[in-house]
Protein backbone atom coordinates (compact mmCIF):
# COMPACT_ATOMS: atom_id res chain seq x y z
CA UNK A 1 0.00 0.00 0.00
CA UNK A 2 1.15 3.46 -1.18
CA UNK A 3 0.52 6.32 1.02
CA UNK A 4 1.61 10.01 1.02
CA UNK A 5 2.87 12.17 3.76
CA UNK A 6 1.59 15.55 4.10
CA UNK A 7 4.07 17.70 2.15
CA UNK A 8 6.60 19.90 4.23
CA UNK A 9 7.68 23.54 3.02
CA UNK A 10 11.04 25.29 3.69
CA UNK A 11 12.24 28.89 2.59
CA UNK A 12 15.74 27.83 2.60
CA UNK A 13 18.40 29.39 4.12
CA UNK A 14 22.17 29.54 3.54
CA UNK A 15 23.83 28.66 6.93
CA UNK A 16 27.20 28.94 5.52
CA UNK A 17 27.69 31.87 3.71
CA UNK A 18 30.68 33.20 5.55
CA UNK A 19 32.44 29.45 6.18
CA UNK A 20 35.96 28.93 4.52
CA UNK A 21 33.63 27.00 2.05
CA UNK A 22 33.35 29.63 -0.86
CA UNK A 23 30.91 27.24 -2.74
CA UNK A 24 28.83 28.92 -0.35
CA UNK A 25 29.58 32.15 -1.48
CA UNK A 26 27.59 34.12 -4.56
CA UNK A 27 30.29 35.15 -6.84
CA UNK A 28 32.53 31.99 -6.24
CA UNK A 29 30.00 29.86 -6.91
CA UNK A 30 28.84 31.16 -10.09
CA UNK A 31 32.43 30.28 -11.59
CA UNK A 32 31.27 26.36 -10.88
CA UNK A 33 27.95 27.12 -13.56
CA UNK A 34 25.76 27.95 -10.20
CA UNK A 35 23.34 30.87 -9.91
CA UNK A 36 24.68 31.73 -6.33
CA UNK A 37 25.86 30.34 -3.58
CA UNK A 38 24.65 27.22 -2.44
CA UNK A 39 22.58 26.05 1.08
CA UNK A 40 24.49 23.40 2.14
CA UNK A 41 23.73 20.04 1.39
CA UNK A 42 23.84 18.54 5.36
CA UNK A 43 21.39 21.74 5.88
CA UNK A 44 19.07 20.17 2.83
CA UNK A 45 19.47 16.75 3.92
CA UNK A 46 18.25 18.30 7.70
CA UNK A 47 14.81 19.47 5.32
CA UNK A 48 14.45 16.15 4.41
CA UNK A 49 14.64 14.39 8.14
CA UNK A 50 11.39 16.31 9.09
CA UNK A 51 9.14 13.87 7.59
CA UNK A 52 10.39 10.31 8.83
CA UNK A 53 10.53 12.25 12.04
CA UNK A 54 7.10 13.45 12.00
CA UNK A 55 5.78 9.88 10.92
CA UNK A 56 7.90 7.41 13.64
CA UNK A 57 9.05 10.32 16.28
CA UNK A 58 11.44 9.59 18.57
CA UNK A 59 11.88 6.12 16.98
CA UNK A 60 12.94 7.67 14.05
CA UNK A 61 15.84 9.52 15.99
CA UNK A 62 16.76 6.41 17.66
CA UNK A 63 17.17 4.02 14.91
CA UNK A 64 15.80 4.96 11.79
CA UNK A 65 17.44 5.16 8.14
CA UNK A 66 17.90 7.79 5.91
CA UNK A 67 19.40 8.03 2.56
CA UNK A 68 19.79 11.53 0.46
CA UNK A 69 21.62 12.26 -2.83
CA UNK A 70 21.99 15.77 -4.00
CA UNK A 71 20.74 16.34 -7.45
CA UNK A 72 20.69 20.21 -8.32
CA UNK A 73 21.09 23.04 -5.81
CA UNK A 74 19.22 24.67 -3.85
CA UNK A 75 19.29 28.39 -3.01
CA UNK A 76 19.29 30.77 -0.50
CA UNK A 77 15.44 32.20 0.51
CA UNK A 78 14.22 30.39 -2.39
CA UNK A 79 10.90 28.00 -1.62
CA UNK A 80 12.11 24.09 -0.69
CA UNK A 81 8.85 21.65 -1.27
CA UNK A 82 9.84 18.17 0.76
CA UNK A 83 7.89 15.27 -0.40
CA UNK A 84 7.11 12.02 0.56
CA UNK A 85 5.44 8.38 -0.27
CA UNK A 86 5.33 5.65 1.65
CA UNK A 87 5.24 1.86 0.30
CA UNK A 88 5.89 -1.18 1.58
CA UNK A 89 7.38 0.83 5.19
CA UNK A 90 9.83 2.77 3.13
CA UNK A 91 9.76 6.69 2.76
CA UNK A 92 10.76 7.47 -0.50
CA UNK A 93 11.21 11.50 -0.42
CA UNK A 94 12.37 14.62 -3.06
CA UNK A 95 13.32 17.90 -2.76
CA UNK A 96 11.90 20.05 -5.47
CA UNK A 97 12.73 24.16 -5.84
CA UNK A 98 12.90 26.55 -8.50
CA UNK A 99 10.70 24.12 -10.59
CA UNK A 100 13.54 21.65 -10.31
CA UNK A 101 14.15 18.39 -8.53
CA UNK A 102 17.08 19.30 -6.29
CA UNK A 103 17.37 16.09 -3.75
CA UNK A 104 16.06 12.77 -4.13
CA UNK A 105 16.24 10.06 -0.94
CA UNK A 106 15.08 7.64 0.92
CA UNK A 107 14.13 6.66 5.07
CA UNK A 108 12.95 3.54 6.71
CA UNK A 109 12.39 2.34 10.37
CA UNK A 110 14.66 -0.82 11.04
CA UNK A 111 13.05 -2.92 13.47
CA UNK A 112 15.98 -1.91 16.25
CA UNK A 113 19.32 -0.24 15.75
CA UNK A 114 22.01 -2.97 14.44
CA UNK A 115 25.00 -3.93 16.21
CA UNK A 116 28.08 -1.41 15.59
CA UNK A 117 31.21 -1.63 17.87
CA UNK A 118 33.26 1.38 18.62
CA UNK A 119 36.33 -0.81 18.75
CA UNK A 120 36.01 -1.08 15.35
CA UNK A 121 36.37 2.51 14.36
CA UNK A 122 39.85 3.97 14.86
CA UNK A 123 40.23 6.86 17.71
CA UNK A 124 41.80 9.37 15.22
CA UNK A 125 42.70 12.64 15.96
CA UNK A 126 42.76 15.30 13.67
CA UNK A 127 45.80 17.26 11.85
CA UNK A 128 47.52 19.31 13.90
CA UNK A 129 48.41 21.76 11.52
CA UNK A 130 45.64 21.71 8.53
CA UNK A 131 47.35 21.98 5.42
CA UNK A 132 46.14 22.57 1.80
CA UNK A 133 44.30 19.52 0.15
CA UNK A 134 46.47 17.20 -1.58
CA UNK A 135 46.52 13.46 -2.52
CA UNK A 136 47.83 12.81 1.00
CA UNK A 137 45.04 14.75 2.58
CA UNK A 138 42.26 11.93 2.25
CA UNK A 139 44.36 8.71 1.36
CA UNK A 140 42.80 5.57 0.69
CA UNK A 141 42.18 3.44 3.94
CA UNK A 142 43.51 6.96 6.07
CA UNK A 143 42.13 7.32 9.40
CA UNK A 144 40.85 10.86 10.20
CA UNK A 145 39.29 12.48 13.38
CA UNK A 146 37.57 15.99 14.10
CA UNK A 147 37.19 18.17 16.62
CA UNK A 148 34.57 17.89 19.21
CA UNK A 149 31.74 19.45 19.23
CA UNK A 150 28.65 20.49 20.70
CA UNK A 151 25.36 22.22 20.02
CA UNK A 152 23.72 23.14 23.43
CA UNK A 153 21.34 25.76 24.91
CA UNK A 154 20.80 28.78 22.60
CA UNK A 155 23.51 27.32 19.89
CA UNK A 156 21.11 24.57 19.70
CA UNK A 157 17.83 26.43 19.10
CA UNK A 158 19.57 28.64 16.60
CA UNK A 159 20.60 25.42 14.35
CA UNK A 160 17.04 25.08 14.67
CA UNK A 161 15.22 28.11 13.25
CA UNK A 162 18.75 27.78 10.59
CA UNK A 163 17.32 24.51 8.98
CA UNK A 164 13.65 25.73 9.70
CA UNK A 165 12.78 22.75 12.11
CA UNK A 166 8.92 23.21 13.49
CA UNK A 167 8.80 19.96 15.04
CA UNK A 168 8.99 20.45 18.82
CA UNK A 169 10.12 17.21 20.00
CA UNK A 170 13.57 18.42 19.83
CA UNK A 171 13.29 21.01 22.43
CA UNK A 172 10.47 19.28 24.33
CA UNK A 173 12.87 15.91 24.85
CA UNK A 174 15.90 17.78 24.84
CA UNK A 175 16.99 16.06 21.80
CA UNK A 176 19.95 16.83 19.03
CA UNK A 177 18.48 17.10 15.71
CA UNK A 178 20.29 14.56 13.78
CA UNK A 179 21.05 16.84 11.09
CA UNK A 180 23.91 17.90 13.02
CA UNK A 181 25.59 14.47 12.96
CA UNK A 182 25.89 15.83 9.02
CA UNK A 183 27.55 18.96 10.19
CA UNK A 184 30.16 17.16 12.15
CA UNK A 185 30.68 14.21 8.77
CA UNK A 186 31.70 17.39 6.83
CA UNK A 187 33.86 18.53 9.85
CA UNK A 188 35.71 15.61 8.91
CA UNK A 189 37.19 16.94 5.53
CA UNK A 190 37.85 20.51 6.91
CA UNK A 191 39.28 19.17 9.80
CA UNK A 192 42.33 17.87 8.25
CA UNK A 193 42.89 19.89 5.07
CA UNK A 194 42.39 23.73 3.91
CA UNK A 195 40.07 22.84 0.62
CA UNK A 196 38.96 25.39 -1.74
CA UNK A 197 35.01 24.99 -3.05
CA UNK A 198 33.75 22.21 -1.96
CA UNK A 199 30.20 19.58 -2.43
CA UNK A 200 28.50 17.62 -0.09
CA UNK A 201 27.22 14.81 -2.76
CA UNK A 202 25.46 12.50 -0.66
CA UNK A 203 24.53 10.66 2.37
CA UNK A 204 23.55 7.52 4.45
CA UNK A 205 22.96 7.55 7.51
CA UNK A 206 21.98 5.09 10.06
CA UNK A 207 21.09 6.39 13.55
CA UNK A 208 22.16 4.41 16.69
CA UNK A 209 20.67 6.34 19.60
CA UNK A 210 18.91 9.64 19.71
CA UNK A 211 21.76 12.06 20.55
CA UNK A 212 21.15 14.59 23.63
CA UNK A 213 21.17 18.33 23.19
CA UNK A 214 24.73 19.46 24.21
CA UNK A 215 25.84 16.02 23.59
CA UNK A 216 29.97 16.42 22.50
CA UNK A 217 30.24 14.52 19.10
CA UNK A 218 33.05 13.36 16.98
CA UNK A 219 33.64 11.36 14.12
CA UNK A 220 35.49 7.79 13.76
CA UNK A 221 36.29 7.94 9.83
CA UNK A 222 37.61 5.74 7.32
CA UNK A 223 38.62 6.93 3.45
CA UNK A 224 36.65 4.35 1.53
CA UNK A 225 37.50 5.77 -1.42
CA UNK A 226 39.24 9.02 -3.55
CA UNK A 227 39.22 9.05 -6.87
CA UNK A 228 38.27 11.55 -10.40
CA UNK A 229 35.03 11.70 -12.22
CA UNK A 230 33.80 13.72 -14.70
CA UNK A 231 36.83 16.49 -14.20
CA UNK A 232 36.19 16.32 -10.18
CA UNK A 233 38.22 14.59 -7.36
CA UNK A 234 35.57 12.52 -5.18
CA UNK A 235 36.29 10.99 -1.51
CA UNK A 236 34.04 8.92 -0.10
CA UNK A 237 34.23 8.34 3.84
CA UNK A 238 32.50 5.28 6.02
CA UNK A 239 32.58 6.64 10.18
CA UNK A 240 31.01 6.11 13.41
CA UNK A 241 29.69 9.27 15.14
CA UNK A 242 30.08 9.07 18.57
CA UNK A 243 28.97 11.21 21.66
CA UNK A 244 31.04 12.14 24.88
CA UNK A 245 33.50 9.95 23.23
CA UNK A 246 31.79 6.40 24.28
CA UNK A 247 28.48 6.60 23.01
CA UNK A 248 27.73 5.56 18.98
CA UNK A 249 25.04 8.42 17.81
CA UNK A 250 25.26 6.78 13.74
CA UNK A 251 27.22 4.96 11.15
CA UNK A 252 27.45 6.85 8.45
CA UNK A 253 28.46 7.00 4.60
CA UNK A 254 29.67 10.67 3.26
CA UNK A 255 30.79 11.57 -0.53
CA UNK A 256 31.83 14.75 -1.03
CA UNK A 257 33.83 16.34 -4.18
CA UNK A 258 36.67 17.88 -2.58
CA UNK A 259 38.61 19.24 -5.87
CA UNK A 260 35.30 20.30 -8.20
CA UNK A 261 36.12 21.51 -12.11
CA UNK A 262 35.75 24.81 -13.02
CA UNK A 263 33.00 25.77 -15.82
CA UNK A 264 31.59 28.82 -17.48
CA UNK A 265 28.06 29.87 -15.12
CA UNK A 266 24.58 28.75 -16.62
Amino acid sequence: MTSRLEPYRVQAFNTAKLSENKMHDDTVAKRFGFSGGLVPGVDVMAYMMHLPVTKWGRAFLEHGLIEARFVKPVYDGETADVSGEESDGVLSIQVESRGQLCAIGSASLPAAAPSVSIADFADAAPVSERRPVDARSYELGKWLGTVPRAWAGDVAKEYLTDVRERDPIYISEGLGHPGLVQRVMNRVLVDNAILGPWIHVGSRMQLLSAARSGDELTARAKVTGNYEKKGHRFVELDALVVANGRAPVAHCQHIAIYQPREQTAA
